[in-house]
């Protein structure tokens, strides 16, 4: 896991690299935008998030893309963020956001065995989350625009970065009354983390690393005011953001483990089977499948994002003139 996580951070730093060295050749190219000043912008950002899990979907098998997004968890995602650009084609955000994740199975209303399957395991989670990312924004439009005599308002642009997060799932229990009560899972050792009986399975980190990626686009409404529109998806390196990845443990074993009430809990909370398929079963086998490990959990957000530049803004007056002259935002 460390050394997966070594090689993609290794990656994205030479990736980083690379733009950097590409954009100080650039300065060479472009005398009238790029003359050896860096523009810093800073802002605001806030829009809808998703998650992409073992719980919940949609119809067939469980994907980790748009196919099973349940809406009815949309959750609003807000931060800030401040931006350098040395050069018109490239910037290096650096950003916090906070946000809701959550998802349940009692969200599955189709009829297909998988669907009814996932359906019958009955689970649920939610947990705050907080990020915080640094990723190169890349402008291809400006970048082929060399020595332009006008600059466009409108610029679609790509993101990938690298960044952490924080997590810390819970799950609920729900009374003869209805009444339902949420508890956090990860002292639950809900699938035997830490457990003798169960050593391929280490207790999971509520801090982990991921991979910001995704693209936008940013219309300047000024030379200093802007806004975007921003789809951020986040490749996680973990599966346990919802608490499910393996199979079920012997409930026993939460009493070896825990404190009589925490083992209580997790005996009642880690297995809710709900008799669809099969009628009248109470609880699962040991060994039986709980969730998919073989893929790791994500999450997305589209984003609106409002920025205003900071400072002098421009070199000299002909720069000043220059970039007055915009161009129409139907043309790049």
């Amino acid at each position: 896991m460390k050394k997966r996580l070594q090689t993609v951070f290794n990656h994205t730093c030479l990736i980083l690299t690379l733009s950097l060295l590409f954009s100080i050749k650039s300065f060479s190219q472009n005398l009238i935008f790029q003359t050896g000043k860096v523009i810093w912008e800073a802002g605001i950002n806030v829009g809808p998030s998703f998650f992409l899990g073992d719980l919940g979907g949609n119809a067939g098998k469980g994907t980790r893309f748009i196919k099973d997004v349940n809406l009815q968890f949309t959750n609003i995602m807000k931060g800030v963020f401040i931006a350098a650009y040395p050069t018109d084609w490239l910037g290096f955000r650096l950003a916090v956001q906070s946000g809701t994740l959550e998802a349940d199975d009692a969200a599955v209303n189709t009829k297909g065995v998988d669907e009814l399957w996932r359906k019958q395991r009955n689970l649920d989670f939610r947990t705050n989350i907080s990020e915080i990312y640094i990723a190169a924004e890349i402008f291809p439009s400006m970048l082929f625009n060399a020595i332009a005599e006008t600059n466009p308002r409108m610029r679609p642009y790509g993101v990938i970065g690298i960044g952490m997060f924080h997590f810390n799932p819970q799950g609920s229990l729900t009374d003869a009354s209805g009444n339902k009560t949420w508890y956090y899972l990860h002292p639950l050792r809900t699938e035997g983390e830490g457990m003798a009986e169960y050593p391929n399975r280490k207790p999971y980190s509520l801090t982990q690393f991921n991979i910001p990626m995704g693209g936008g686009i940013k219309y300047f409404i000024s030379d200093r005011f802007n806004v975007s529109s921003e789809f951020l998806y986040r490749k996680s390196f973990t599966d346990y953001i919802d608490d499910v990845s393996t199979n079920y443990i012997d409930p026993a074993l939460f009493s070896k483990y825990l404190s009589a009430s925490d083992a209580a809990i997790a005996r009642q909370i880690h297995d809710k089977v709900y008799g669809i398929v099969t009628p009248g079963v109470t609880r699962y086998a040991p060994g039986t499948q709980r969730g998919n490990p073989k893929q790791d959990d994500a999450y997305f957000s589209f984003l609106l994002k409002f920025g205003v530049r900071l400072g002098n803004i421009y070199e000299n007056d002909i720069q000043r003139k220059v970039l007055h002259q915009l161009r129409c935002p139907a043309k790049f």
